[in-house]
């Protein structure tokens, strides 16, 4: 038998009839393809742009499966098909309805490690897939190869041997286009061998530069393997007839002897249509030469490998794939639809994966090398994140919405601007629209809710910061909140947004505290102070501390008056200012900030306290359209929720940030929306359940209220979620995660795609604070400082990660644990609930992959002991 690692559980299980349930596969900035609940590849997303629902012809893969003494089975390894069959024309040629499946199917997904086991009456063997795209944190590289393996494990129950082949088709993607049958170009594609690495190759006849030039590769490092290296190509579906035919007759493939019309163009261009006769002048074909003939031939290249093996009773076996692709060529510009860019060719820019490995099967050879590393890191990461005490519901709001960094949203180039100096780039639209970006220049209102790529790849977004301070801020201090100028293009038309400018700030702090790098800091330095001092001095207009007047924000309106959210923004990032000034020895303006900070606070707290809540205070709620008043926002904390995450404390009095948090669960909170009126936008509808934006439950609305207000964004549900939990709060966090995951259950939802104004959209990534939260992890590097301060009383085990390392953190009353699971931790002081843990001579401690520690907390050691207690 060979043997693979096993987790030690099983997710919930999704059956196949969960349509929406798409688990996509792809590292980050190379774009997907899903896998369905039935277990069907789908979603092919992997020219620099979204595509869903995309199917790419021809794509599947197959079993056949003979038993000694019985008759062969040769089935699809999908189960079957569900959803509509009213098809204008019925099923097209390329699904391959026709062809016989397996019963059913069911999904289990640990992001991003994916397993499905199959059942069927007839197949004389059991069948499961497990699939996955390596993930390391701190490591965009090894996370972003573009590149999936597909393991379908085979094992034999019955009592004698059987000779199994699994194979895979599939045609390239690229080369789509005005042309004959929808393809601007002709695709090629070859049996290749290199070394132990054995396959087909996919080329496309396009220049290397051209947008749409593309590889794609399905290897095997198996030797036992069988191949049609090319289907037939013809008007029909020859090709696949005759594949099928092929397989079910011996399980073994055998190539084509002749590719047919390529060969010699029959049926429709007849033989007697010889080119250039007069009387001909009405056929096909006539006054035709053979090579303009073959131009219009199909320009879609399948091929099929297969590997086979014989089970002896009892034996299991797996069948290893990888598919892999590359795109390297994107637009130089947005080409959204809220930008403008009027250049007319704004000419191309390198994905980052394209630099490491120049085509598919270099990729791919990459992949199939580092396999036992990079398999063993993502798996030690899906148990430290989904194997640990929290709730399964929270583990899973934290796992799935990594697919979003790993989408098509987000993307890593080659630096496209020179005043950017070299390196990758991290940049990404608000989302991704079915078949287009969403709301592009990696929007600061929206990313600032986003955590995951902070605390999982952290240079990503030092990346972005770079962006945003050193091309989108101008001497003023005003920043952008859509970037252009990163392809060249010229700055946006509209001012910033306060909660954006004010997010990219706090971002800043994040950022170097995490990271700890001084370089960094002193080189965005003076742009950051710009921004914070262009609020302060633009956005207080009567001078006395607090934000008023007309302030753009993420709701995508301006509100006037007095609110929190952006008085809250604006007191976090004067804390955050305060500390990074004073690290670089800016006393004066770090104590004016650290005042400033906290006359915010009391401000807030004097004028926009009502005894419940933290309100707006306007003089006149319809004087200017979409605003809220005395209503219950639910991004009124929004800058405590940052201030939170990055150590900066509590910026209001306790009591009053858990009452405020308690209104909006009181309040915002749905369990059935059946009876909810609105005219908005809508993501949860009829008996689902969600956190509304805002609600009135004293009365005094507005006439028309913000716009979006009665809609539900999950990025804000996490956000809420994760502030309740910092408040102590965390049977109101579970109410509102365990709410928000049922509407994405695979039926109506795909459980690892979170939609807003796009698919996998960026606000969604504020379920990394989720963990934070349960774990009160904090990672100061400047001060060398590890610190946790988990929710509740019981014991706790889970992920965490630092700047330079990641690992599984174990605590049990006053005893903490440390495991190193990559990367290298030097730290001065770990500090367990607020008091220091005694490392005796380790100080300072350096800890690396495969290390552990074990240590006790100061409270614990001065606790006397079981025997001594009377």
């Amino acid at each position: 038998m060979i043997g693979r690692p096993e987790k030690r559980r099983r997710a919930r299980g999704i059956p196949h009839t969960a349509e929406r349930a798409a688990f996509p596969l792809g590292g980050v900035g190379t774009g997907n393809v899903s896998i369905g609940a039935r277990g069907e590849l789908r979603d092919w997303e992997l020219e620099n742009l979204p595509d869903k629902g995309r199917v790419n012809p021809y794509s599947f893969f197959a079993i056949h499966a003979a038993p000694e003494n019985a008759e062969p089975v040769t089935r699809v390894l999908e189960a079957r098909l569900t959803g509509r069959r009213d098809l204008d024309a019925g099923y097209p040629f390329e699904r391959q309805a026709g062809l016989p499946r397996l019963r059913s199917a069911t999904m289990h997904g640990e992001y991003p490690v994916l397993d499905i086991d199959f059942e069927d009456d007839v197949l004389p063997v059991d069948v499961s897939l497990r699939a996955f795209t390596p993930l390391v944190p701190l490591d965009p590289d090894a996370s972003g190869i573009p590149a999936a393996v597909l393991r379908y494990r085979v094992a034999n129950p019955g009592a004698g041997r059987v000779r199994v082949t699994v194979v895979g088709s599939v045609s390239h993607t690229a080369g789509r286009g005005d042309g004959p049958f929808g393809m601007r170009a002709r695709q090629t594609v070859q049996w290749r061998e290199e070394g132990d690495i054995r396959g087909l190759d996919f080329g496309i006849d396009l220049p290397a530069d051209d947008l749409g030039y593309g590889t794609l590769s399905l290897t095997t490092t198996d030797a036992a393997t069988t191949a049609k290296p090319q289907w037939v190509t013809g008007f029909w579906p020859d090709g696949p007839r005759l594949f099928w035919n092929d397989l079910s007759a011996d399980g073994l493939l055998e190539p084509e002897p002749r590719l047919t019309l390529e060969d010699r163009p029959r049926g429709l261009f007849a033989d007697s249509a010889s080119p250039g006769e007069p009387d001909d002048t009405q056929r096909p074909g006539a006054a035709m030469s053979e090579d303009e003939l073959f131009e219009l031939l199909p320009r879609l290249r399948t091929g099929s490998l297969g590997i086979v093996h014989e089970l002896d009773p009892g034996e299991a076996r797996d069948f290893e794939f990888v598919l892999a692709w590359s795109f390297p060529n994107r637009h130089r510009s947005w080409r959204g639809h809220i930008v403008a860019d009027g250049r007319a060719d704004e000419g191309v820019v390198r994905n980052r994966y394209a630099t490491l490995w120049p085509d598919a099967w270099a990729a791919a050879s990459h992949l199939h090398r580092e396999l036992p590393a990079l398999e063993a890191t993502t798996l030690a990461f899906v148990d430290a994140l989904y194997g640990g005490s929290l709730d399964p519901v929270v583990a899973e709001a934290v796992g799935a919405n990594i697919a979003a960094v790993r989408s098509t949203t987000a993307f890593v180039v080659e630096s496209p601007n020179p005043e950017l100096g070299k390196g990758p780039v991290f940049a990404a639209w608000e989302g991704s629209f079915d078949h287009g970006g969403s709301c592009e220049g990696t929007c600061t209102h929206v990313w600032s809710y986003a955590q995951t790529a902070a605390w999982l790849f952290p240079s990503l977004e030092r990346s972005a910061r770079r962006v945003e301070f050193l091309l989108e801020t101008d001497e003023d201090g005003a920043q952008k909140f859509r970037g252009n100028r990163i392809f060249g293009g010229p700055a946006w038309f509209m001012g910033p947004a306060v909660d954006g400018q004010l997010g990219t700030f706090l971002r800043l702090h994040r950022e170097w505290r995490f990271s700890g790098d001084d370089d960094f800091l002193v080189e965005l330095w003076p742009a950051a102070v710009r921004t914070l001092e262009h609020a302060i001095h633009r956005w207080d207009r009567d001078g006395d501390g607090l934000l008023d007047g007309e302030l753009h924000n993420t709701y995508d309106i301006e509100f006037f008056g007095i609110d929190p959210l952006a008085n809250g923004m604006f007191a976090a990032a004067l804390r955050a200012g305060a500390r990074m000034a004073a690290h670089l020895g800016d006393s004066e303006r770090a104590a004016d900030w650290l005042d400033r900070a906290d006359r915010v606070a009391a401000g807030m707290d004097e004028r926009l306290w009502n005894g419940e809540y933290y309100r707006q205070v306007i003089d006149d709620v319809d004087a200017h359209r979409y605003q809220y008043g005395d209503g219950v926002l639910s991004d009124q904390l929004l800058g405590q929720f940052h201030a939170w995450i990055n150590g900066l404390g509590d910026l209001l009095p306790r009591d009053r940030l858990r009452s405020a948090l308690g209104a909006i669960v009181t309040h915002n909170h749905r369990s059935d929306l059946t009876a909810q009126e609105s005219t908005q936008r809508v993501y949860a509808v009829n008996e689902e359940g969600g956190l509304l934006l805002a609600s009135w439950p004293r009365g005094g609305g507005p006439a028309i209220p913000f716009v979006y207000s009665d809609e539900v964004w999950t990025g804000v549900e996490h956000q809420v979620a994760a502030s309740l939990v910092y408040a102590g709060l965390a049977d109101e966090a579970l109410e509102v995660e365990r709410t928000l995951r049922a509407r994405y259950g695979g039926e109506t939802r795909n459980p690892w795609n979170e939609i807003e104004c796009g698919n996998h959209y960026a606000r969604s990534l504020a379920s990394w604070a989720l963990l934070l939260a349960f774990s009160g992890v904090q990672w100061d590097a400047p001060a060398r400082t590890l610190s946790f301060d988990p929710a509740g009383d019981g014991a706790f085990r889970s992920l965490f990660t630092t700047g330079g390392a990641w690992g599984r953190v174990e605590i049990d009353g006053g005893e903490i644990t440390l495991h190193i699971d990559g990367g290298t931790l030097s730290l001065d002081r770990l500090v367990l609930r607020g008091q220091p843990v005694s490392l005796a001579d380790r100080q300072p401690l350096t800890l690396a992959a495969g290390d552990s520690v074990t240590a006790l907390s100061a409270v614990a050691l001065e606790s006397p002991s079981p025997q001594e207690t009377p």
